[in-house]
């Protein structure tokens, strides 16, 4: 029984050379506060500067002067934006800290600031709040909080280790909003607008001027159907707003199809879908372009085939702006008792649209295609270093 007791209170992952047993300590016990220091400002009365103004979320502004010097864990009073991952951070420097966070400091010698800001945060805070809809951590509830921890030198390790991985998370996250800045920003400035025949930005060799003309010049409705039944439930395609045409079952977990899918539109790779129903900023639905492979929809979607005039991934990126599609889609619609689009799939194709030469198109939609990855990339790494971070945080710890 006694070395079960010692196995529980070892975590399952550790650095080499560390073998004894955690210690249960709580919080008072290892860490001083310094409420005392803080000094609420109201936003009027600040002063400008360097230092960073902390409140119960983060950093709220930048001002002159500081109330606290040093290495603190700041752990949210009242007003968390997020309960379930309660808001604790580790800080270095000068700081001024508003009436909404704690702020702590591990004891010298007995705890290293950032472990400790990783175990609170590992605590279930959320259970001991109080209040209604501004709910409080009291401090007296703070420090009482209970938790396991290593000696001082493997704590080092451990908060030094995921700091690091907090590091890679912000720099991925930066990269990532900034070429999400960087997508809207080209989707406006390359395209003409107001009128205009002639983008902001252009690529080097294109002089001419853009073509005004109706959707159905470059797209014709495709009336092929499943009526062989050569695709099944498994086929049934979806579209969404982030990933494009999708395949239902792998993206939404299960097919929403009817008993029969003979009478489902087919739908080819390089073919362009329209739903018609409202998506978040869409409120008269979207248009994508299947990348993947060929599928069905149902009959609410329409879906067209492109001519040789137009470069099927150019149609896509032309109506991913939000503004630009509500524009061309507004006047050909009308909205039903229940939001549903009444418009037919030769109707969507009446609106008047902007374009560039096919050789232009596809310089245009190649430029996007390769900010997508970029953009998929770091969506990607940064899913993986949060996957790997909640991994840590749950077999680094007892």
């Amino acid at each position: 029984m006694a070395e079960q007791h010692e196995k529980a209170l070892v975590p399952q992952i550790r650095f080499t050379g560390f073998t004894d047993p955690w210690e249960q300590r709580k919080v008072q016990d290892v860490a001083d506060r310094f409420d005392n220091l803080r000094i609420p400002v109201a936003a009027n009365l600040r002063v400008h500067g360097k230092t960073p103004y902390y409140g119960a979320n983060g950093i709220q502004d930048y001002v002159d002067g500081f109330t606290h010097d040093g290495e603190f864990v700041l752990v949210a009073e009242d007003g968390a934006n997020d309960l379930k991952n309660y808001p604790v951070k580790c800080v270095n420097g000068r700081i001024w800290v508003n009436n909404h966070a704690h702020v702590l400091q591990g004891k010298a010698g007995i705890a290293d600031n950032s472990f400790l800001a990783f175990a609170i945060s590992q605590s279930d805070i959320e259970s001991l709040l109080v209040g209604g809809g501004r709910a409080k951590l009291n401090a007296e509830t703070l420090m009482s909080i209970e938790f396991r921890l290593p000696c001082l030198q493997e704590q080092h390790q451990i908060g030094e280790y995921l700091t690091r991985l907090d590091h890679l998370i912000t720099l991925h996250q930066r990269k990532y909003d900034k070429l999400c800045v960087l997508k809207k920003s080209m989707l406006d400035k390359m395209f003409p607008k107001g009128g205009s025949l002639y983008p902001e930005i252009r690529f080097a060799g294109f002089t001419d001027p853009w073509e005004q003309r109706k959707l159905e010049d470059y797209v014709v409705v495709s009336t092929a159907k499943n009526v062989d039944g050569r695709f099944n439930k498994e086929d049934v395609l979806s579209v969404s707003g982030e990933y494009g045409i999708v395949n239902q079952i792998a993206f939404q977990g299960r097919s929403f199809a009817g008993s029969s899918v003979l009478n489902y539109g087919i739908v080819n790779t390089g073919d362009i879908v329209y739903t018609k129903s409202p998506l978040n900023s869409n409120p008269y639905g979207i248009i994508k372009v299947n990348k993947g492979i060929p599928g069905i929809v149902s009959t609410l979607y329409a879906v067209y085939r492109p001519q040789d005039n137009v470069h099927t991934n150019f149609i896509q990126v032309y109506f991913e702006q939000h503004e630009r599609m509500n524009n061309y889609m507004h006047p050909l619609v009308n909205k039903g008792a229940k939001n549903d689009m009444k418009v037919t799939a030769e109707n969507a194709l009446k609106g008047v649209v902007t374009f560039p030469s096919r050789e232009e198109q596809v310089i245009i939609s190649e430029f996007f295609d390769r900010l997508d990855s970029l953009i998929t990339l770091h969506q990607r790494k940064l899913e993986l270093l949060r996957n790997i971070k909640k991994s840590m945080l749950d077999k680094m710890f007892v």
